[in-house]
């Protein structure tokens, strides 16, 4: 199951950015009994883990992911100034990702069908919902923590940390820590209970989302750090428009 997991993790290496924060209604329960305990706890965890993630949009940071040592990214994000840089590396190949105001730009490694590895600057028109390259809330998180904390089952704080249980069948496609079953495999029912441990600083800001492997998952990793450090973007020169086939290769479900 593990290999089938990276497997759709490596065919999917351009998925990248695209993460929104949602919430549902819970069911009431009486007051005081051990069900609103329960609830009580994860709420007070949760919100640890969601305020956590505030400096997203207040900040500049860096964010690294690690998947099984086999898929790795390593971002520098500035969206109040507006520049970013991504790269991802998996299968031996490289993804390099710009941006600077509202300017896209993009260079593979891997052979995508009618793309070649030259820079590309893409139409954000034109980019899949799914790949949400941009400085907006929710489309500015290259480590994914919101479809991370959206998928939590259980949570308790204990500072400085958060332990649980997620749901990794939950976890929408998108940046960041992404798994995906292989042709004709399925999650095992463990995967629905997967644990995790969530690290925040003495600021509360969220600074690591451990996963460890288990019954076919594989183990994978979130962190954030370098608060505050200045982005520097160059604009890659003689960057061309990216050809229609890109657009169809940018996300998991093209």
């Amino acid at each position: 199951m593990t290999r089938a997991v990276l497997g759709g993790v490596v065919a999917g290496m351009l998925l990248l950015l695209g993460c929104s924060v949602g919430t549902s209604a819970g069911e009431d329960r009486p007051s005081g009994s051990p069900e609103s305990t329960d609830a009580a706890t994860r709420a007070e965890a949760m919100d640890l883990l969601r305020s956590g993630t505030e400096f997203i949009d207040q900040t500049s940071f860096r964010v690294d992911t690690d998947i099984a040592g086999q898929v790795t990214t390593l971002s520098h994000v500035d969206t109040v100034g507006k520049r970013a840089t991504i790269t991802i590396s998996a299968a031996g190949r490289v993804v390099e990702i710009r941006l600077i105001d509202d300017e896209i730009y993009l260079k593979s490694e891997a052979d995508l069908p009618g793309v070649g590895h030259q820079w590309m600057v893409l139409d954000p028109t034109r980019v899949p919902p799914d790949f949400a390259v941009g400085f907006a809330p929710g489309k500015n998180d290259p480590g994914g923590s919101a479809r991370l904390i959206d998928a939590v089952v259980t949570a308790r704080a204990a500072a400085p940390y958060v332990t649980g249980t997620i749901d990794v069948t939950r976890m929408r496609a998108g940046n960041g820590i992404n798994f995906q079953p292989g042709p004709g495999e399925t999650f095992p029912d463990s995967a629905r209970s997967h644990p995790f441990r969530a690290t925040l600083d003495a600021d509360g800001r969220l600074v690591s989302f451990v996963m460890p492997a288990a019954n076919g998952i594989p183990d994978a990793s979130l962190r954030y750090s370098a608060f505050g450090t200045a982005v520097e973007v160059i604009r890659p020169e003689g960057a061309t428009a990216a050809p229609a086939a890109l657009y169809r290769q940018l996300g998991l479900r093209g």
